[in-house]
């Protein structure tokens, strides 16, 4: 029938079956079946356990270091592509390795160009990921790419709690045009933080540029790693007068000793969504789930509908 519409089907990497289940029941159909054989040498084999000939393929899983959970994904779109299916959409919650998307010093990689390249060779047809780390690794991507922001999550969120002298802060000079997003949207101040770093992951000195005094102020970034950028910061506004600090960070990375760092901060809540399972819970953190935007993004993909919709900033 030439009106008819492709069958879809859900599959999760390990890393990211809790989100996949949400997903998939906010989609309406069932997760498939996918079992991992694994050798003692590490090495794993992922396998579909149902014909997926002809269909539209969603395959799920943030790729946040280790390789490992790259590699699942890889391995998944090419089983796909070997069994026929039609359509192979990796939705990436989480596209790990973007912050080497360009070359900041000579002789190094850019990283996040070939994971895509490595995508694309796998057979993925398209790409639906979330607040990537800039905006431009769309551009890596031959394919289409469905850039979704977690700003129609946290922005109902914000408006919720209803904070009087809201003001808007980032924490870095480069997620200004996320702030300033945030803050024509939420009809709020600026203010910004001008950090210099000894090397990755340590900073050497911090500045704030604007008024926090007697403010309300919410941290905005794509993600937090140590938490040092977001503790130092929440540290420093407190001092300079502000009457409390939240951040709202979409990707919860939370490595090394970042939950003791956030324990012993002036940070009031973490507020993040589950495109990466969190390592332990926290008093701290307050999840939000992205669930239901990646399930109408996805149910609207299939059906060539619009998700303009979805796009608040």
């Amino acid at each position: 029938m030439p009106n008819s519409v492709t069958e879809a089907k859900i599959f999760a990497c390990n890393q990211s079956k809790t989100l996949a289940f949400k997903i998939a029941d906010y989609f309406g159909v069932p997760l498939g079946n996918v079992i991992t054989s694994t050798y003692s040498d590490g090495e794993f084999q992922p396998s579909y356990e149902e014909s997926i000939r002809g269909t539209r393929v969603f395959i799920i899983g943030s790729t946040h270091p280790g390789p490992e959970n790259l590699m699942e994904m890889l391995l998944m779109i090419d089983a796909a592509k070997r069994a026929s299916a039609r359509h192979i959409t990796a939705v990436l919650p989480y596209f790990g390795w973007a912050r080497q998307d360009r070359k900041d010093k000579p002789r190094v990689p850019i990283a996040a160009k070939l994971v895509a390249k490595m995508l694309e060779a796998a057979g993925a047809t398209r790409i639906i990921t979330m607040d990537l780390h800039a905006d431009q690794i769309q551009g890596f991507f031959e394919k289409p790419v469905d850039h979704l922001f977690a700003s129609t999550i946290f922005l109902p969120y914000l408006k919720e709690l209803n904070l009087d002298n809201l003001t808007i802060a980032s924490p870095d000079m480069g997620g200004s045009k996320r702030a300033y997003a945030y803050s024509k949207a939420l009809e709020s101040d600026v203010v910004i933080c001008y950090k210099q770093r000894a090397k990755a992951n340590v900073i050497s000195h911090m500045e704030l540029i604007g008024d926090v005094t007697g403010k309300n102020v919410v941290l905005v970034d794509d993600m937090v790693d140590t938490a040092g950028t977001l503790t130092k910061a929440a540290d420093l506004m407190m001092e300079k007068g502000a009457l409390s600090v939240r951040a709202i960070c979409t990707h919860p990375i939370l490595s090394g000793d970042a939950y003791k760092k956030l324990d012993g901060s002036k940070l009031e809540e973490l507020i993040v969504t589950d495109s990466i399972p969190l390592k332990q819970q926290n008093k701290k953190i307050k999840v939000l789930s992205c669930a239901e935007l990646f399930a109408d993004v996805m149910h609207n993909v299939h059906y060539n509908k619009s998700i303009s919709s979805k796009f608040i900033m």
